[in-house]
């Protein structure tokens, strides 16, 4: 089968997997110039036209002040497939990754990253676009996997599709189901011209080392490739230890659980809604704030495994602060309450320290908490009906 009938193909999976593309789409596709960036457009002018979805396709080149850059091979391709190209000035971001180059190493790859995307969003909100794609592929997905593994202690890759709130963009992936080799092959059966990185760190990154073992590790066991892909979208078997995480805040049964999965979020909401919707009379809108729920960080306080309280915390403003500290009432006055405290806070403080550890106390708690390590800060005030008083966490 040709690459190009291969690519269209996956194109329209991950179409119809992430929903993607809708009717009236405006689309940026940021575009480099390497082989990637060059097949995305190609493929999305076409899979518009077969696919009968009206979107608007505009490719964008970012010159990043990188020395001898030259859009104009890159424009007159575009033009032979009836594309005009946006070339935007962000010359300022070489000088900045230069000034961050540490070591004499090679420019950071994380920063670029992020700048890039900045500029190319910037440029789809001027000019009304709504989405923008990228060519990251199937083994950009697996690289960053690993990568991740190694470096950042995480088991993530990057989304195929998701909401940019700060620039109000869709960021989309449609290459997310094509390999690397079907975009090479369809380089040389369409006859689709490359044009070579100017980036000084080009094939001198820790993802290109990743991506020789990764060929390594291919070539030695067959399907490992395919496997791979598969497993970042089986979450029906997606088998970690964060289900069986319970850490221990007594030896008398009393646990801190992670909120992992849907019966553990369906407890979580329960006892909050039991503790303060019915019991404090807090009204929903007060007590379930959607955009918190996202930032939040949450545990089931757990007696011999049974779910009896809640507590969560969110980084903000460069602060860790503590929110939702909840017992159901058959468990309350028991010392519960004051243990899971005292381990909690200090298990934040150990992990984030030195960002301060806070929580807003209700009134009536202020000795509680004094006891558990915490104190004032600043005046009472009044959240949801009822005082509070903001309190600062010192390790004892």
């Amino acid at each position: 089968m040709k690459a190009i009938r291969i690519l269209l193909a996956c194109i329209r999976k991950a179409d119809q997997q992430f929903d993607l593309f809708h009717n009236g789409d405006k689309v940026v596709i940021g575009v480099s110039g390497g082989k990637d960036s060059i097949a995305l457009t190609y493929c999305l002018n076409l899979y518009r036209k077969f696919s009968h979805i009206n979107i608007t396709i505009q490719p964008v080149t970012l010159d990043l002040g990188f020395d001898n850059f030259d859009a104009t091979p890159i424009k007159e391709f575009m033009e032979s497939i009836g594309l005009s190209l946006i070339v935007h000035d962000s010359k300022e971001v070489y000088p900045i990754l230069k000034a961050n180059t540490k070591n004499h190493l090679h420019l950071p790859c994380s920063i670029c990253s992020r700048m890039k995307k900045a500029a190319i969003n910037k440029v789809a909100n001027e000019i009304g676009f709504n989405k923008v794609a990228f060519a990251h592929h199937a083994d950009d997905a697996i690289e960053t996997l690993i990568m991740n593994e190694i470096y950042g202690k995480r088991i993530a890759t990057f989304s195929p599709m998701m909401h940019l709130e700060n620039a109000n963009i869709d960021f989309i992936r449609p290459f997310i189901y094509v390999f690397e080799k079907d975009i090479k092959r369809l380089i040389k059966e369409e006859n689709l011209p490359v044009f070579g990185s100017h980036c000084p760190a080009d094939k001198r990154t820790t993802r290109e080392d990743i991506k020789n073992i990764l060929s390594d590790l291919y070539h030695r066991y067959d399907g490992a490739q395919e496997s791979f892909l598969n497993m970042l979208e089986n979450y029906e078997h997606e088998d970690l230890w964060g289900k069986e995480i319970y850490l221990q805040i007594n030896q008398d049964g009393l646990t801190l659980k992670p909120v992992i999965n849907k019966d553990d979020a369906i407890s979580l909401y329960n006892i909050r809604h039991q503790v303060f919707t019915k019991g404090q009379n807090i009204s929903y809108e007060d007590e379930f704030v959607v955009e918190e729920e996202k930032e939040a960080t949450s545990f089931l306080l757990c007696l011999n495994k049974k779910p009896v309280g809640a507590i969560r915390y969110r980084l903000v403003n460069n602060e860790c602060k503590i929110e939702r500290f909840a017992i159901l009432e058959e468990y309350q006055h028991k010392g519960y309450g004051f243990a899971t405290i005292k381990f909690f806070a200090e298990y934040l403080y150990k992990r984030f320290n030195p960002t301060p550890i806070v929580l807003n106390s209700q009134y009536h708690l202020l000795e509680f908490y004094k006891k558990a390590g915490f104190i004032p800060a600043g005046e009472p005030f009044i959240e949801a009906g009822i005082k509070h008083i903001r309190m600062i966490y010192k390790s004892l």
